[in-house]
């Protein structure tokens, strides 16, 4: 039997870190190989996007289970067999020679990754105290904004360098890492007892939430029909609101939804959603406006946008003074705010623009970004109870997978109505629209966040409430 080793209060964040950072960076650094897979396999390159729209439906049909599969069989067991899945389908995505053995290892590495993220974030909150928190959060923050912006210079890198197989061989030595790490530093803890599955609740949310998470990541793109596109959407919707009322009439259902009755989580869920359409576009539109409009090479357009992996890594720092000084709530609005404008100014890059403004907007940009999704991930279980929490993860894993996804849909869809609206072909004005649109959703976020009560958080913050004592007062004349 191993012995967990003691370890200082970041050692168990920093771990899952990494198995996310893996995570992040594969569901990203594939998209820059698909059409070098699709040479390898003879197939058109469009039809390997359904490598990742079936690695986005794998994580959305097995991530409402996470909390309780966790529960069940124990956080820190679960998480390093999903890293074991993870690794071992990362493998067998390198080994693939057909489109049929691909798509199958990307629906493993789906079901690895729906474990492993909410699951992760479990280990964390259980292993952390409420005042190390923010910090926690932080460090789980970086590894979703690193993904997305280093993984299409690292995936052109390996492609032209290498060979693509390498983009999932180099899971191995990382997952066989964190496994070793996981068993010597992370204590095993699990409920004492646990519910039945809701297997119904558990066939309604998948079926509703694969046909959103696919209908909003195929939206405006022209992968599908209109029609199918539609028919795909209302699926979804009828599911959820089957789910809706299901989960009304058991006792214990796969997605809690009271638990939307604590302000602080509520505000994770919708302020978090409406924040994350926008930022969950950025990954797409982004690359688009270097690399068509611009002309830039895939790596240097990639090398351009890791500035706000610089800015996310920089807030890392500061995330603890800032919101222990202006506490969640004062934060969060500001901060919204501030990241709409961000994504606003984007609208004005031009083929003239110099790369420094290019490079400043985006660091700034990608450090209030940061600073907002760990006030958010961290806001979202400070007044959780403890017996909660497993659904909990579940439940705001579910959401930013499918805020990101509908962002994605979003973006794609304002830059298809602008292209539209003129009759021609994509160019560099028709992204002003589409930024303008997305800015718009994250800054409205603020307005969830208005009915936060002032000191909402502040057991987690360390936030005071400074109020200026009043003047004394002199005394009369007798």
């Amino acid at each position: 039997m191993i012995r967990v080793r003691p370890s200082s209060p970041m050692t168990t964040p920093l771990i899952v870190a990494c198995a996310l950072f893996m995570e992040n960076l594969d569901s990203t650094v594939v998209s820059t190989a698909l059409p070098t897979i699709a040479k390898a396999f003879n197939e058109n390159p469009v039809h390997l996007n359904l490598a990742i729209t079936s690695y986005l439906l794998s994580l959305a049909v097995f991530i409402p289970i996470s909390g309780w599969v966790a529960d069940r069989y124990g956080a820190r067991h679960v998480f390093r067999i999903a890293i074991v899945i993870f690794t071992a389908a990362s493998i067998l995505c390198g080994l693939s020679n057909s489109l049929l053995d691909f798509v199958a290892a990307r629906i493993l590495q789906g079901i690895g990754g729906a474990m492993m993220v909410p699951v992760g974030r479990l280990v964390v909150l259980r292993s952390v105290a409420k005042n190390q928190l923010v910090n926690a959060m932080a460090y789980l923050t970086v590894p979703a904004l690193l993904g997305p912006v280093i993984g299409p210079p690292v995936g052109g890198f390996i492609v032209t360098y290498f060979s693509w197989r390498w983009i999932f061989w180099l899971n191995l030595p990382i997952g066989l890492l964190g496994i070793l790490l996981a068993t010597l530093f992370i204590a095993d803890a699990r409920e004492p007892k646990t519910p039945p599955l809701d297997l119904t609740g558990f066939i309604l949310s998948g079926v509703g939430l694969s046909g959103l998470v696919f209908a909003f990541e195929t939206m405006g793109r022209g992968i599908l029909p209109n029609a199918v596109v539609i028919a795909l959407l209302v699926a979804g919707l009828v599911a959820i609101t089957l789910y809706v009322r299901h989960a009304h009439r058991v006792a214990h259902p796969v997605i809690d939804l009271t638990l939307l009755r604590i302000p602080t989580f509520r505000t994770n869920i919708w302020g978090g959603t409406l924040f994350r359409i926008g930022i969950g576009s950025l990954p797409f539109l982004m690359p688009l406006l270097l690399q068509i409009g611009f002309g830039l090479s895939a790596l240097n357009s990639g090398l351009l946008t890791f500035a706000a992996a610089a800015g996310a890594m920089f807030m890392k720092l500061t995330a603890g003074p800032i919101l222990r000084r202006f506490g969640f709530k004062r934060t969060m609005i500001a901060n919204a705010i501030i990241s709409g404008v961000f994504l606003a100014s984007y609208s004005f890059f031009q083929l003239g623009t110099p790369g420094w403004v290019i490079l400043a907007l985006l660091l700034a940009g990608g450090f209030f970004r940061s600073l907002q999704f760990t006030a958010l991930n961290t806001i979202a279980y400070a007044d959780m109870p403890a017996e909660k929490m497993s659904l909990a993860t579940s439940f705001a894993s579910m959401a930013q997978q499918l805020s990101m996804s509908l962002g994605v849909g979003v973006g794609a869809l304002a830059l298809h109505v602008s292209v539209t609206m003129h009759g021609g072909t994509l160019n560099v004005g028709d992204f002003t629209f589409a930024f303008y649109v997305v800015a718009i959703c994250s800054a409205a976020s603020a307005l969830t966040f208005i009915p936060l009560p002032t000191n909402a958080g502040d057991e987690v913050s360390g936030h005071i409430e400074r109020r200026q004592p009043r003047p004394a007062l002199a005394p009369k004349d007798s």
